[in-house]
């Protein structure tokens, strides 16, 4: 046999019958499945019956597996059971869970199921907290009712700050409702005139001292000085004229009742610096009770005074105490404005607006005079 007999042969199949066949037919048998675990070439199967090569199988590479790394053992120290449980270390907050809180039970077993509120305590219950307060000094809780439930304490102040607010907002939204809420109490103060020019400053001063107070007025006539008084005697003459003539009209206005009386005079401080200023005197015989006080001085020309002084006639019955006219009505003639106006319409100041304050500071004064008087007795 030949060398190259010797070498493998690939069967070939045998040709059909019919000469010229499918293209399928010329195509050589599969071979052997590639394997797919090793990256083995893909060789291409020969179109012809050619000679298929060896496959060369790669060799596995085999790493060398590293050495175990030593494990350290870790040391468990036994628990120390001698140790007391109450020394051992324990989370403690930075505020106590019981600051603030009482340290014991406020209500007994008998009334567990009951509820308490500071409105449902009875009258002597303040005796009570206060005890409790002396035992736990150190209660936020207790602290808190008791200045809650006292006189003038955290509820007391809270419903007078409501009540202020809506009273604010009643009257900012219609101001003649200020007069209907602050109206009524025990204190009833007559103004010895019936002009609002001055009942309104009065009642304001009064009702903002007083928290509430009646203020009404009376028509009241002087007939002992001038229309016009110049001088502080003339104008304290003329407003102690008023008041009497008030308590001889109105017989129901006992000496118990405090009449407010207040008289504009002209004053001259220097040589033709002038003022007009207001004179309020408040008269409570049954107390021995008279208050003076002078409103702010608005200033007055020279020359106003002057022309009222030419308008008084010779034979005036009380020139010796003022003018027959009164100097609003001629500094509003000269300003074109109307007779109570002239104050605003000189220096930025109404008369209404100088009258309460001075009258505020009457009030004040009153209300201390009371106050002593409360004690004394």
């Amino acid at each position: 046999m030949s060398g190259t007999d010797k070498k493998a042969k690939i069967p070939q199949p045998p040709t059909p019958a019919g000469g010229t066949g499918n293209l399928l037919s010329s195509v050589a048998p599969p071979s052997q499945l590639p394997n797919f675990v090793t990256a083995s070439p893909v060789v291409p199967v020969a179109s012809t019956a050619a000679e298929i090569p060896q496959i060369q199988m790669p060799q596995p590479v085999i790493q060398p597996v590293p050495a175990p790394v030593p494990v350290q053992p870790i040391i468990v120290q036994p628990r120390d059971e001698a140790k007391p449980q109450s020394a051992q270390e324990t989370f403690s907050p930075a505020i106590p869970l019981s600051k603030g809180e009482p340290m014991m039970s406020i209500r007994s077993p008998e009334d567990s199921q009951a509820t308490h509120s500071p409105e449902s305590l009875p009258p002597d219950s303040t005796s009570e907290i206060d005890q409790l307060g002396d035992i736990m000094p150190g209660s936020g809780l207790f602290t808190w009712m008791k200045g809650a439930v006292s006189t003038g304490g955290l509820l007391a102040r809270v419903a007078e700050k409501a009540k202020s607010s809506v009273d604010s907002m009643i009257t900012t939204l219609d101001p003649q409702m200020k007069e209907y809420l602050r109206s009524g109490g025990d204190l009833l103060i007559v103004v010895a005139s019936d002009k609002e020019a001055k009942i309104s400053p009065i009642r304001d001063a009064f009702q903002t001292v007083f928290g509430k107070a009646n203020v009404v007025g009376y028509k009241a006539q002087s007939d002992v000085t001038a229309e016009q008084p110049v001088g502080y005697a003339a104008a304290y003459a003329a407003a102690k004229q008023r008041i009497a003539h008030i308590r001889s009209v109105h017989s129901e206005l006992h000496n118990n009742v405090p009449i407010v009386a207040v008289e504009g005079f002209l004053q001259e401080s220097v040589t033709d610096r002038w003022y007009d200023i207001s004179l309020l005197i408040l008269s409570q015989p049954s107390l021995g009770i008279e208050l003076q006080l002078q409103s702010q001085g608005t200033s007055v020309a020279a020359a106003a005074v002057a022309a009222a002084a030419a308008a008084t006639p010779a034979d005036y019955e009380h020139a010796q105490t003022g003018y027959s006219v009164t100097i609003g009505s001629i500094m509003a003639a000269s300003l074109q404005v109307p007779h109570s106006q002239w104050q605003e319409a000189a220096t930025g100041v109404s008369r209404q607006d100088i009258l309460q304050l001075a009258a505020r500071s009457l009030a004040g004064s009153y209300k201390r005079l009371l106050a002593v008087s409360a004690a004394e007795t």
